[in-house]
């Protein structure tokens, strides 16, 4: 069973997301395929980044309220696992494009870096403490 602050995490992190897929083809529908320009095309392609921030706004407030210390600690091993792996591969892959090694990537992608490191967290918990706090 789910503690409340779990819950609202949850609700939280659905609706972001809810909100990230709506604006995201909304901006490329609009954009990319009507043509629309100057400040509307640029509120439209703002809104699915916001939406993204909304997101790390949830994992803040969920970490501010979870209780349970062993939870929280939980929390934090999977929050610095999953950006330290995200700034590392990220990293590399920088210095491959400065030397034409790899194209460059776009920069949404250390979004969804992180997203699947923090998943890898949380692996990571449960291998070594046997223990997701999912």
């Amino acid at each position: 069973m789910r503690n409340a602050s779990e819950r609202r995490y949850l609700w939280r992190v659905g609706l972001a997301m809810s909100a990230f897929l709506v604006s995201l083809f909304a901006a490329r529908y609009w954009v990319e395929d009507r043509s629309v320009d100057g400040a509307p095309a640029f509120l439209l392609a703002l809104l699915p980044g916001l939406c993204v921030a909304s997101v790390f706004w949830a994992i803040g407030r969920f970490f501010t309220e979870q209780t349970d210390e062993y939870r929280r600690m939980l929390l934090v091993r999977q929050l610095l696992f999953a950006s330290g792996l995200s700034l590392s591969v990220v990293t590399v892959w920088g210095f491959l494009a400065d030397f034409h090694l790899v194209g460059a990537a776009r920069g949404f992608y250390p979004l969804w870096i992180f997203f699947i490191a923090l998943a890898a967290g949380a692996v990571f918990n449960r291998v070594t403490l046997g223990d997701d706090a999912a």
